[in-house]
């Protein structure tokens, strides 16, 4: 497990780009997190990457972000969790967790936890796990693209948000 530790007034941007299990720890008035893990697999791959993102003090801040893209016979699981000790008002946390399934065979999980020990705060989070709409394909596929294209065209758009 990795341990990312976020001081007094310190902002931080954290790219993710190994599976495993990772915990940030905001542990100073003022400290601000910009978590983002994206990741694709392919064939038999898996991939679990936990994250838990505790707020250790108040006046904090975090947005975290899970994407992944699995093609094939794969597997992605993402574990999100938040929590907010007692005496940590004022503190801001959001959660986002979004799988695309490229094949029928491929397989995801997302699981999005809260523990949420005071007031005074704005927590939540976002899930979801789809494939991408045929509609999309074929409306693609009606200005020129073929099928491969198309789908290349989507997923890169996908990961390129946030």
């Amino acid at each position: 497990m990795k341990t990312f530790t976020i001081k007094k007034d310190e902002r931080r941007e954290i790219k993710l780009t190994k599976s495993g299990q990772y915990t940030v720890e905001l542990v100073g008035p003022g400290a601000q997190v910009n978590l983002v893990s994206i990741f694709q697999t392919k064939n038999k791959e898996n991939l679990e990457l936990s994250i838990i993102i505790h707020h250790k003090s108040p006046h904090t801040k975090a947005e975290t972000t899970m994407k992944g893209v699995a093609r094939d016979q794969s597997r992605i699981k993402f574990n999100g969790k938040i929590i907010i000790d007692p005496d940590c008002g004022d503190s801001r946390s959001f959660l986002t967790q979004r799988v695309l399934l490229i094949s029928p065979e491929a397989k995801a999980e997302a699981v999005p936890d809260l523990e949420i020990k005071t007031d005074d705060v704005s927590c939540s989070h976002a899930m979801s796990i789809s494939n991408i709409p045929e509609e999309h394909i074929f409306y693609l596929m009606t200005r020129g693209l073929d099928r491969a294209k198309a789908e290349e065209m989507i997923v890169e758009g996908f990961l390129g948000e946030n």
